[in-house]
C-alpha cells in the first residue's frame, strides 16, 4: 500500500470508532450515515488487511492491530488539526522575526528610525535590516524571499506577481545653507538657474529632478554629484549650492539646523512613495503586521 491510498477522512472514521466502538455512535459523531461509515470502514479494512474492528457483545471492539495504530492515527490528525489546519497567527510582542527592508539611503533617513521605533514599543524582540540595491535587484530580492518589503519609489515593481500600496504623496524642495548670502525666502527660477547644484545619483536608480531638467532641456551647473543623499547636509551646509529633494527628506536635513527649505521655481509632478511586496508573502501574518504598521506610520 502506498501513502497515496490513505484518506485523511477514513483515518477519522478509524479514530471514532477506537473511542466509540459502534458505527451508529462513530457516525452520528462525524456526521455521517450508518452506510456512509460501514462503506468507509470497509475500504479502510481492505487497505490495511486487517478487520480491525470486531462485534462482541460489549459493540464493536478493536483488533490488537487496530490498537497498535490508534496512538499513530491520534499523532497524525492532531498534527493535522494543530499544525496545518490551525489558523496561522503572529504576536509581535513575542515574535523574534528578522525583516529585510528595501529603501534607498534616503529612506533610511526618513523609514527606519520611525519604524524602528513602533518596533521597540509594539515588537520589541524584531530585527530590521535594511539594504539599499538597484530596482533590478529588488525585484528579485523581493521574489526569492530574501528581502520582505520594498519602501520608497520603484516603479518597476508595479506588475504581475506584486503588490503595492500607497503611503504618501512626495514632491521635490529646494535646501540651502541657513546663511546662504544669496538665497532669501523665496527662490525664483533666474536665482535657480545661476546657482550652482548639487545632485544626487544613487547607483542604479534615477534622480528624477535631474531627468526632469533634461526631459526639458534646463541646463544648470553642477558642481558636485553625490551617490547618497545623507551626504548632502554635510555638503550643502558648507557650500552656497542648491540641492533638490523630497520635501520627507529636507524636514529631516532641516531639523539639523544648519540647512533651510526653499520651494523651487520649477519642479516636476508630485510622485507617489509607496510598499511594495510579492505575492508569496502576502497572506503571512507577520508580513501583514509589518504592512499595517507602516502605512499606520508614514500615510498621508
Amino acid at each position: 500500500m502506498d501513502i497515496v491510498d490513505i484518506d485523511l477522512n477514513v483515518l477519522r472514521v478509524f479514530e471514532a470508532m477506537i473511542r466509540h466502538q459502534s458505527v451508529t455512535r462513530a457516525g452520528a459523531a462525524l456526521g455521517l450515515s450508518q452506510p456512509a461509515m460501514s462503506a468507509a470502514l470497509a475500504k479502510l479494512r481492505a487497505q490495511l488487511g486487517d478487520p480491525l474492528f470486531v462485534r462482541t457483545g460489549h459493540g464493536m471492539r478493536p483488533t490488537p492491530h487496530a490498537l497498535g495504530l490508534a496512538g499513530a492515527v491520534r499523532s497524525v490528525l492532531e498534527t493535522v488539526r494543530t499544525e496545518i489546519l490551525q489558523k496561522r497567527a503572529f504576536n509581535p510582542m513575542t515574535s523574534r522575526r528578522q525583516f529585510t527592508l528595501i529603501t534607498p539611503d534616503i529612506g533610511e533617513v526618513v523609514f527606519v528610525p520611525r519604524i524602528l521605533a513602533y518596533t521597540q514599543s509594539h515588537a520589541p524582540g524584531v530585527s530590521l535590516t535594511s539594504v539599499a540595491i538597484p530596482f533590478p535587484a529588488a525585484r528579485e530580492a523581493l521574489e526569492s524571499g530574501s528581502a520582505d518589503l520594498a519602501v520608497g519609489y520603484f516603479p518597476d515593481l508595479a506588475k504581475a506577481g506584486f503588490f503595492q500600496q500607497r503611503l504618501f504623496r512626495n514632491s521635490f524642495v529646494g535646501m540651502v545653507r541657513a546663511d546662504h548670502p544669496s538665497i532669501g525666502q523665496r527662490l525664483t527660477l533666474p536665482q535657480f538657474l545661476a546657482a550652482s547644484h548639487a545632485f544626487v545619483r544613487p547607483a542604479g536608480r534615477v534622480h528624477l529632478f535631474e531627468r526632469f531638467l533634461a526631459e526639458r532641456g534646463v541646463e544648470v551647473d553642477v558642481r558636485v554629484r553625490l551617490s547618497h543623499f545623507s551626504s548632502l547636509p554635510a555638503v550643502v551646509g558648507r557650500s552656497d549650492l542648491i540641492a533638490a529633494v523630497p520635501r520627507d527628506i529636507a524636514r529631516v536635513f532641516a531639523q539639523l539646523g544648519h540647512l533651510r527649505v526653499v520651494e523651487l521655481p520649477i519642479q516636476p509632478r508630485p510622485f507617489d512613495v509607496k510598499q511594495h511586496w510579492h505575492a508569496r508573502v502576502k497572506a503571512d501574518p507577520a508580513h501583514a503586521w509589518l504592512r499595517s504598521a507602516i502605512r499606520e506610520l508614514f500615510h498621508d
